[in-house]
């Protein structure tokens, strides 16, 4: 089996190479760490990870950073004698790693899934335990690790519908790895059962809770962008109405332009904010507006100079990472990203954290027990189609009250499902105290 993998990864990362390779270049930073993807390590890296017992955690990209960094401030008090390493796979998830944690704590790119960069990955850092955020299974990274006997977790592990029809479709692959975990943090009861379905061991499975909703709970101690200030530069009046969309998909923000140009004849003082879920599609989006005649400003073009008149800017196109939570602080109404043109939708749990009025599209599978929460408590609105969404936008913008309900509705439900951070450090930990190592008890 393990054979047959090995050949059908080769050939698949052959065939699909150009693809990632333009993907990488498009996003742009691609050359520094590039090594790394193959286990390669510099010599500052190996000295600094040589003889130090290490716990190694991986975050796919900038959603499980977020989610990382929690944990990360969790964890370290409790486990005072291992050095952390973070690995990401995309250049905006490394990014991230580099703006929001200190610099004792080491950060890589995660290997490509190659037996030999697997095995040069591990040789170099012999971590104690690896955590995985979320469902980023590699097979040769878990047998790897399984055969070494280093203790692997899954956190906020989650299992859509389509997810779990495939690893029960290819059983023979995915039960063992699931079988490898040590400790597996399952967001609801639905996703364990799931889990232990696939292959994971019944003992090892734990409902926790997401973590999403402690990460949004944190309040990060810098700002580093003055959003308000930005509107004022681009001549938004203070107090006037802000429409978001945020994490937007191809197709969403043409539909969120057009319905911005239809009710800013109802709220001149309307203004729009979109925030794409991949930054490299500013220029796309950029045409998108400018054939609708939508008169925006790119995020990155604004500087401490800029000054545009009132009136004279429709929209601001945010093409930069890291800032969307930021922008959330400043809108009347958020639309949430990839649920109308695109299935799966994109987290709502930050613009909740800040009692924002929310709305979704239909397709929030990624996000279904959450998404339930919301709709039971009416702190969201989930609309059919762009021209429900209008309607839904138009009522809103003009109703405080129930845009005021809606946002503590939203808070309401994210207060009361905290604590998710905690109980999955306290697994994990059980598990280190069962080894030689000393974990420091809790504060």
């Amino acid at each position: 089996m393990r054979r047959i993998y090995n050949w059908l990864y080769i050939a698949g990362a052959i065939l699909s190479a150009p693809y990632y390779f333009l993907r990488m270049w498009r996003r742009g930073g691609w050359r520094e760490g590039f090594a790394q993807r193959f286990g390669r390590y510099t010599s500052k890296v190996k000295q600094a990870l040589t003889n130090r017992h290490m716990l190694w955690i991986h975050a796919v990209s900038v959603g499980e950073v977020n989610l990382c960094l929690q944990l990360i401030r969790a964890l370290e008090p409790r486990v005072p004698n291992l050095k952390i390493v973070v690995s990401t796979t995309t250049s905006t998830g490394m990014a991230e790693l580099r703006r929001k944690l200190p610099s004792h704590i080491e950060k890589i790119y995660y290997p490509l899934d190659r037996k030999r960069c697997v095995i040069r990955a591990l040789r170099v850092i012999r971590p104690e335990a690896v955590v995985l955020v979320e469902a980023e299974i590699w097979p040769n990274f878990v047998w790897r690790a399984h055969d070494q006997r280093i203790p692997l977790f899954l956190v906020n592990a989650r299992l859509s519908e389509r997810s779990y029809r495939g690893y029960r479709r290819f059983g023979f692959l995915f039960r063992e790895l699931f079988a490898a975990f040590d400790g597996v943090g399952a967001q609801t009861e639905a996703d364990a059962q799931r889990l232990r379905e696939v292959g994971c061991r019944p003992e090892t499975v734990q409902v926790v809770g997401s973590l999403k909703f402690d990460a949004a709970a944190r309040v990060e101690e810098r700002r580093p962008l003055d959003v308000s200030g930005m509107l004022r530069q681009l001549g938004v009046a203070e107090g006037a109405r802000v429409l978001l969309g945020g994490s937007t998909h191809a197709g969403e923000e043409a539909i969120l332009a057009e319905a911005f140009l239809r009710l800013r004849t109802r709220y001149p003082d309307l203004f729009l904010v979109v925030v794409p879920r991949h930054f490299e599609r500013g220029r796309e989006v950029g045409e998108e507006l400018k054939a609708r005649r939508v008169r925006f400003v790119y995020r990155s073009e604004v500087t401490p100079a800029t000054r545009c008149e009132p009136g004279t800017v429709d929209c601001l196109l945010v093409n930069t990472t890291g800032e969307l939570k930021l922008f959330y602080e400043c809108a009347t109404v958020v639309f949430v990203g990839k649920s109308l043109t695109a299935a799966g939708g994109q987290n709502p749990i930050e613009p909740a954290a800040l009692a924002k009025a929310i709305v979704f599209g239909p397709n929030m599978q990624n996000f279904s027990a959450i998404v339930t929460a919301f709709l039971r408590e009416q702190g969201a609105v989930q609309v059919r189609g762009a021209a429900e969404l209008e309607a839904v936008l138009a009522g809103l913008l003009g109703d405080p009250p129930r845009r005021e309900q809606l946002g503590q509705n939203a808070l309401k439900v994210v207060r009361e499902n905290r604590g998710a951070v905690d109980r999955t450090v306290d697994m994990i930990i059980r598990h280190l105290e069962g080894g030689e190592l000393y974990v420091a008890p809790p504060l």
